[in-house]
């Protein structure tokens, strides 16, 4: 992500998010934790979008249903995978500034240039590609260059270059100008970055290697699934609506937003609701806004809002509708989330 120039539209003030629908309830609701350069540096689908957003509400984001699909909506549109936002006002790329997100990592951290690692990509075409494939993760003839630690270590060429004019294994002393060894090293370490968790060459591994078998039986007895699901009822039918990867994520993290394969966003689940029932036997329920050892406070279905003193006469009850779900993240195993998973896909 470092090294992304932010994205500025004429008439827009430095940093500000690129023009688009919604663009205003991005700007509010991501714009206090987040840089344009978060955004910009990370090019993904509709699906990704949705999951890093969702994880954000798993994180204490306060996003409804509308706004999440609003959300959604214009990051995949803006910063799509391709590289090619849809939005359609001009834009115009500035002088890039540092900032916070340049400090994540090793101290001697490369900031990629975009501009450099263009034409780093021309310099590996002419003489790495062959051996490197297209991507730098290596194949038959050569090492993935990606994981290697002479390439992870490289700042700018400090290691690359030495190598490269001593020759390695299976080339001669390779003579590069130092200004193509800086660009080759701004292309090679681009490449690292896209290959992370959320860059646009990352795709999820195939978790469907599990025992359907054994997951439907997990899922009729063990689990307890069938206390308030029904394959015949809210669950049919749901592996044409999920892909497993995000079929996986709403077993484990109910919590969390996603986007089904028709491109629509899930629901939100019911709110975590307590009771409050004082010494005089009035009882109040509402959403928590606050709960410890001292105080809990709600807010009632009327927008009221109300707070108490813990004590012993002071009976607090706490209604979460995925508390089966929280449950089992300490009883079930890998291998059982992976046989559920593969059950659940032959809900077609």
């Amino acid at each position: 992500m470092a090294g992304i120039a932010p994205l500025t539209a004429h008439g827009q003030t430095p940093g500000a998010l690129p023009d688009g629908q919604h663009r205003d309830t991005v700007q509010r609701a991501c714009s206090a934790c987040h840089t344009v350069q978060m955004f910009a540096g990370r090019r993904m689908s509709r699906q990704q979008w949705g999951a890093t957003v969702s994880n954000m509400i798993g994180r204490g984001a306060k996003i409804s249903d509308d706004e999440f699909d609003q959300i959604v909506g214009y990051l995949a549109t803006t910063f799509p995978v391709d590289g090619k936002p849809g939005a359609t006002t001009a834009q115009t790329k500035t002088p890039r500034k540092p900032s916070l997100i340049d400090q994540a990592g090793s101290d001697d951290k490369q900031v990629v240039d975009e501009d450099a690692a263009a034409r780093g990509k021309t310099v590996y075409i002419a003489g790495c590609i062959t051996c490197h494939g297209t991507r730098a993760r290596g194949g038959a003839r050569g090492a993935d260059l990606l994981r290697s630690v002479l390439v992870l270590h490289d700042r700018y060429g400090s290691t690359l270059g030495p190598y490269l004019a001593q020759g390695h294994p299976k080339a001669r002393p390779v003579s590069l100008s130092k200004e193509e060894l800086v660009d080759l090293s701004h292309f090679l370490h681009q490449q690292i970055g896209d290959t992370l968790r959320t860059g646009p060459n990352n795709s999820p591994l195939n978790i469907l290697v599990g025992d359907a078998r054994a997951g439907k039986v997990y899922f009729e007895t063990t689990g307890g699934c069938t206390q308030c699901h029904s394959v015949t009822g809210d669950l049919q039918h749901i592996a044409s609506k999920y892909d497993p990867p995000a079929l996986q994520q709403k077993i484990v993290f109910p919590d969390n937003r996603a986007i089904t394969k028709q491109g629509t966003a899930s629901r939100q689940h019911s709110a975590v609701t307590v009771t409050v029932t004082t010494p005089s036997g009035t009882t109040v329920t509402g959403e928590p806004t606050d709960i410890d050892d001292f105080h809990v406070s709600l807010r009632n279905a009327e927008g009221r809002y109300f707070t108490f003193t813990r004590s012993a006469d002071l009976k607090v009850e706490k209604h979460d509708p995925l508390a089966g779900h929280h449950a089992l993240l300490d009883t079930y195993t890998d291998k059982d989330i992976h046989d559920v998973v593969s059950y659940l896909e032959t809900l077609q």
